[in-house]
């Protein structure tokens, strides 16, 4: 195992870090399979991990993770709080919800958190996380109290990320990418403002999408050939360890035509990374639906496809009305985004109608 600076906070944490969402029990709507394991099969497989290097543990609170922070919490009572550095998160954004949050966290853990992060902001709670009295401002607050040793800040959203990197409260970011969605990891890399943070890297597997068409090997290699701390691996077996801790060479990043190719004996892909430049004035977001059509064709049939139900038919009739064409002309890949559009409603109908009958 090989280690990296996680930002300037001081510390090393492994390149692959142990993602707690296939260990966790309960009716918990994740889109990776998970296994229930009892709290002592879930120490045991952690415990693997740590025999073979891992020194970075990603959990979020109870309910949102099922009971995977609990089984965290023995673990590192176990192996010994020392030797690993916790992270954790949960969805709230306003100040209080968020210091109330890593008190319960901190209870379930059994220990306090190294890193905590206000989970999934979008541009619904941008403001709120930010602003006073939000979760950030708790986050710092909680860090001068020592209740936890560094700030964070996740999301699926680059201009938020941007944000959070320029603010000297956050001292970490979590984002997500992979050698298909790299859109975002494009973007890190050309900014220097990243460098002071460390940075976090989940959704390397596509929701366990990927690992069907290239090596877990590949996937791994190919996001750490990024300006990133630690790539977050979902883990529930020795053997799911085993695969993703095997790689030890130089990191190589697959071409994107190259995983198109690949896809491309399955569906026919989309030529879009996620960059998020489509903006759309009638606020479609058109990357999200590209991503569900990719995972309605790689293997998250029913879940893509109810994700597309939601909204597909509103967006595509924005397309077909809209002149200003501004998505077409961000686009770096000159996709003609209202015809894909169509195509996308088109396929939606005829599958949900299937569906039904």
């Amino acid at each position: 195992m090989k280690y990296r600076d996680l930002g300037t906070t001081g510390l090393r944490v492994s390149e692959i870090g142990f993602g707690t969402i296939p260990i966790l029990s309960g009716n918990v709507p994740v889109l990776p399979g998970y296994y229930s394991p009892d709290t002592e099969g879930a120490v045991a497989v952690m415990e693997h991990a740590w025999r073979l290097g891992c020194n970075l543990y990603d959990t979020a609170i109870v309910p949102e993770y099922g009971d995977a922070e609990l089984k965290l919490g023995a673990f590192a009572k176990k192996i010994g709080r020392d030797k690993i550095v916790i992270s954790d998160k949960a969805r709230f954004y306003t100040g209080n919800e968020m210091y109330q949050a890593v008190l319960e966290s901190t209870k379930n853990l059994g220990t306090a958190p190294d890193i905590y992060f206000s989970h999934q902001v979008d541009p619904d709670h941008e403001d709120q996380v930010f602003g006073r009295y939000g979760a950030a401002d708790a986050l710092a607050e909680l860090k001068a109290e020592r209740k936890i040793r560094f700030t964070g800040i996740a999301s699926h959203y680059y201009d938020i990320l941007l944000r959070a990197a320029k603010d000297k409260r956050i001292d970490v970011l979590q984002g997500s990418g992979n050698i298909l969605e790299r859109g975002m990891l494009d973007c890190i890399e050309r900014e220097p403002l990243f460098r002071q943070k460390g940075f976090l890297v989940n959704k390397v597997y596509a929701a366990g999408i990927l690992p069907s068409f290239f090596p877990v090997k590949t996937l791994i290699e190919g996001v750490l050939t990024y300006p990133v701390s630690c790539a977050l691996i979902g883990l529930g077996t020795v053997e799911e360890v085993n695969a993703a801790a095997a790689g030890d060479t130089v990191p190589e990043r697959p071409d994107f035509q190259r995983v198109l190719t690949v896809l491309g004996k399955r569906y026919e892909p989309i030529s879009c990374d996620r960059c998020q430049r489509c903006t759309c004035p009638h606020g479609t977001e058109i990357h999200t639906v590209f991503r569900q059509y990719h995972y309605f064709f790689l293997g998250k049939d029913y879940w893509a496809l109810r994700k597309l139900d939601l909204g597909i038919e509103e967006s595509a009739a924005a397309c077909r009305s809209c002149t200003s064409l501004s998505c077409m002309k961000q686009c770096p890949h000159k996709l003609r985004i209202p015809e894909i559009m169509q195509q996308i409603e088109r396929l939606t109908k005829i599958h949900i109608r299937n569906s039904v009958i």
